[in-house]
């Protein structure tokens, strides 16, 4: 955000799907901020242009030189991103202008990281500076220890210790955040589908062990961690109600998640849901 000293009240926000845009929109519109909205076409909700924007522009992915001259004609100087655009959408549905495809070609790797990193430093070479996403929305940041009712049992914290080892593995690569365990074997591991749709393959592959032998406790326990060095700016860990349901519809019963790193969206109503299906939720 801009600096206490600073005058600029002005905020560029590039929306994505979901509620996270809509809080930072209500947050920054609280703190005084007139937000410009930079609205994805594939990605961001119609409701955006009720949310009480200054102003909404709507691009479609792979139009940088679009949204760089959107920001510079409203007079900004400072943006974040907020909101899920889906990898598969990234990678496989873009038509890019000119400038996003010479920076697609000179990209090592073609992951989220590297991607949305490139098109930070695009945006600050052009004079707006991204900055992070969760800035304005500290108080829905996880907290430390247990935040439901029930606490992980011995069983369950096992399955957290050896899913935060092979999660913060695979965040190393940027290849997901998040992975399903089920009496210390891997179930399932994220990878461009999502967190919600990792969670409903696992629950699947434990339903199809049904009526046989197996040796595997059916309830699942989710990890989901930040990357080792995770940029704040993009691709935050975030859970939603929406998610407690696909966990429960799935019969996993606890949920591990990285402290003063992920979102919780509906705040404290992802804990009641989460209290109501007898699932525990952990930061740490």
């Amino acid at each position: 955000m801009p600096t206490v000293a600073s005058t600029d009240k002005k905020l560029g926000l590039i929306a994505g799907n979901g509620k996270f845009p809509f809080l930072v929109l209500q947050a920054a519109w609280a703190q005084g901020y007139e937000v410009v909205v930079a609205a994805i076409r594939e990605e961001t909700s119609p409701d955006i242009e009720k949310s009480g924007a200054a102003a909404v522009h709507w691009l479609s992915l792979g139009e940088l030189s679009r949204l760089i001259e959107t920001f510079k004609s409203a007079g900004v100087t400072h943006a974040v991103m907020a909101g899920q655009v889906r990898h598969k959408q990234i990678f496989s549905s873009i038509r890019p202008d000119w400038r996003l495809a010479k920076l697609l070609l000179s990209l090592g790797t073609r992951n989220t990281d590297s991607l949305l990193g490139a098109i930070a430093k695009v945006l600050a070479e052009e004079g707006i500076a991204l900055e992070s996403s969760t800035a304005l929305l500290e108080p829905l940041l996880a907290r430390t220890g247990v935040l439901t009712k029930r606490a992980p049992s011995g069983q369950e914290q096992k399955d957290i210790a050896y899913g935060r080892t092979i999660a913060r593995h695979l965040g190393q690569y940027d290849i997901g955040q998040t992975v399903v365990i089920a009496e210390a074997a891997c179930v399932a591991v994220e990878a461009m589908e999502g967190t919600d749709a990792t969670i409903e393959r696992a629950g699947e592959l434990m339903r199809s062990l049904a009526g046989e032998t197996s040796t595997l406790n059916r309830a699942l326990t989710v990890v989901k961690v930040a990357k080792p060095n995770q940029d704040m700016r993009f691709d935050v860990p975030v859970i939603g109600v929406k998610t407690i349901a696909v966990m429960r519809n799935a019969g996993a019963l606890c949920l591990a998640l990285d402290a003063g790193k992920c979102l919780l969206l509906e705040g404290d109503a992802i804990i009641e849901c989460a209290d109501e299906a007898g699932i525990c939720v952990v930061a740490e």
